[in-house]
């Protein structure tokens, strides 16, 4: 018998235990059907795309996890991908962090990808755990601006807001997920950086350790507001009819 370690894996964790305000009452956003098949099992596939995924871990709702267990059972989804729900905590930084609680030993590179972004395209997928397994600690997918962004003094809201700068947008990207890391330089993160953070690589910047950008996509926008959905049908419905989706 061989003594020689086996590889090392790729997990993907979604954390989707918020209740997404912001498309209205209802479901919470990742169990919204899109396409008549919820955002989440369309995030799920999205990470299980890529070869390189072996176990996807979905963060649910504490109240939802056997709800969100059921749902994940009565989808067809690929053999090769193992899945895992773990019920989630108050906040989204509490909830990534009980997703990491639950990876196996063997898990080297971690995926955090929002449930909110079903339709991220495998490639974009493929490329971020490619930069990870170069040697990168962190990768976000980013795209460049499209218009032009002011830094505003914040009033309340409906009030006029003065101008402070005109940053070039030339040098700014929007992030999107999934978002990559070594699993060593993210559990450091977690355990380290506390207070209110908008995404993981933010939170390994506050190391002091380097992230980079690789190319995101414009189909890998979130769902955010109802309009949001009218335009992830739209990209389903081209789908189906160039790529049979």
């Amino acid at each position: 018998m061989s003594d020689a370690a086996p590889p090392a894996r790729t997990a993907a964790v979604i954390p989707a235990a918020g209740r997404g305000v912001r498309l209205g009452p209802g479901a919470p956003k990742a169990l919204r059907a899109l396409n008549g098949t919820p955002m989440l099992i369309h995030a799920v596939r999205a990470m299980a795309a890529s070869r390189a995924v072996s176990l996807v871990v979905v963060v649910a709702p504490p109240e939802g996890a056997a709800e969100v267990k059921n749902l994940l059972d009565a989808h067809a989804l690929p053999e090769r991908t193992d899945y895992l729900v773990v019920p989630g905590g108050e906040t989204r930084q509490e909830s990534v962090r009980l997703g990491l609680d639950a990876l196996p030993d063997d898990i080297a590179t971690v995926l955090v990808h929002d449930a909110a972004r079903p339709l991220v395209p495998v490639d974009t997928v493929d490329a971020v755990i490619e930069a990870v397994r170069d040697g990168a600690v962190a990768v976000v997918p980013a795209v460049p601006l499209a218009d032009t962004v002011k830094q505003v003094e914040p009033r309340e809201k409906g009030e006029p807001e003065p101008v402070l700068a005109t940053p070039d947008r030339a040098a700014l990207r929007a992030v999107q997920t999934p978002q990559g890391f070594a699993r060593d330089t993210l559990l450091r993160a977690h355990r380290t950086v506390t207070g209110n953070v908008t995404d993981d690589a933010s939170m390994v910047e506050q190391l002091g350790e380097p992230v980079v950008v690789v190319p995101g996509h414009e189909e890998a926008f979130k769902v955010t507001r109802p309009l949001d959905l009218v335009l992830a049908e739209a990209v389903l419905a081209r789908r189906r009819v160039t790529d049979g989706f």
